[in-house]
Formats: structure tokens, sequence, C-alpha cells
């Protein structure tokens, strides 16, 4: 599938260098809602092969409404950026972009197993590939980086402010009754409120949505047929 193009940067940087695009990129983020309507939802997530030094990828498609899974594909590529919080996207973008260049679909939503803006510098990975691939996003983490919140609720739907200072970046999440709760945030081309309700939604009574709970599944079998 062709991208309809983002912005584009080098990914061969410094750590230093990557804070600096970090910091210049995080004011072209747009926390409106950049669609009508959702009718293809997207989830990705990345695993890392110790034994091959590769980061692996998969990308999953479904029906929003119906949760009806579309689409599932994989890449890989060499782990050339080294593991570094807050600078992860740096290591699993450029594999992220090689599986969704294989999509037959555009989604209109990904959800990502990550940070959206609930990162110190604004730009957590579903809001930096929100930005490289022109396309809605929210992040989705099973834990915070650097934010400060109160426990929600014990109930599903529950949702506490999770909060950088003085600035709300994004909400604690109860997705289902007395399970620990997930950590979203907008990424680019989408509002909070449509945030958690895109969550909540592909959820189907798992504690991760349908999205990035079944990419999470097919990349880890990816890497370990990779790595026989």
């Amino acid at each position: 599938m062709k991208i309809r193009e983002g912005i584009r940067h080098r990914w061969d940087v410094s750590p230093r260098q990557a804070i600096e695009i970090q910091e210049d990129l995080r004011s072209l983020l747009v926390l409106t809602n950049g669609f009508d309507k959702l009718l293809l939802v997207g989830g990705a997530d990345v695993a890392y092969s110790r034994k091959k030094n590769r980061v692996c990828a998969a990308l999953t498609v479904f029906h929003y409404s119906t949760m009806n899974l579309l689409d599932v594909v994989y890449a890989e590529a060499k782990a050339s950026f080294p593991y570094i919080p807050g600078l992860l996207t740096f290591r699993e973008g450029p594999v992220v972009l090689k599986a969704f260049r294989r999509l037959k679909e555009r989604p209109d939503l990904i959800i990502f197993d990550g940070q959206g803006i609930a990162h110190p510098r604004r730009l957590g990975l579903a809001a930096h590939m929100g930005l490289v691939l022109n396309m809605p996003t929210v992040g989705c983490a099973k834990s915070p980086l650097h934010v400060q919140f109160e426990a929600p609720g014990l109930k599903r739907g529950s949702a506490s402010k999770m909060m950088d200072g003085e600035e709300q970046v994004g909400v604690v999440l109860r997705t289902r009754d007395g399970i620990k709760p997930l950590y979203i945030s907008p990424g680019h081309l989408v509002d909070l409120a449509t945030s958690v309700k895109v969550i909540l939604a592909t959820g189907r009574g798992y504690r991760l949505p349908q999205p990035t709970r079944i990419a999470h599944i097919k990349v880890t079998e990816f890497r370990k047929r990779f790595e026989m």
C-alpha cells in the first residue's frame, strides 16, 4: 500500500539528535479528530529478538463495528538504535513503517502499544508515528512514563487524569473490572475523549484492545519463528 506521506526525517541519528527531532516535531501534532467515522482500526506491536538483534513488527486491521480481523502483516529489521526509554520510536519506528507499507487497506486509526503525548517531549511512539504516517493514532500503554495520577475506580470505564505537571496528557483507564488499568493518550489527529472511546469499544472483554492484543500475539509468534 502506498503511504500518503507525512513528515520525514533521518532514522540513523544519535540519541542527542533524536531528542532534537522530537522537540522539533512536537508542535506539529494535531489533537482533534482527523476523521468523520471509523470503519477500520489497526493495531501495532513490536518485539525484539535478542538472539538475532532484530526488531519485529506486526500490524493488524479490524473492522471497527464487528471487530472481525481483516489483515495481519509483519516486518523485521536490524535493531540499529539502542534501547533508551523516551526514544523507542527511533528503534521501532522504521520496522513499523516497513510493515505498514504491506497492508492491503489503510486503517482509519491505529492503536499503538506505547505512549502518545504522555511522554516527556510529548512525542511517544503513537504521536511520532502519527506524524510519519499522516494518520490518526492512539497510545495505549501498559505502564506510565513520567506522569502523575491517582488510581481510577475498580469498574470498567473508570478513569483518572494522567498529568505531567499542570498539563493533562491522558487518562488512566480501567478496561476490565478489578484488572490493572491502561495508560491512554492521544497520538495525532485524535482527541482524548475519542481515544478513550476507541479503547473501550475495541476491548471486547479483554484488558487490551483487540487490535494491539492480537498484534502482540502475532508478533510474538513471528519472532519465535524468525529465531528458529
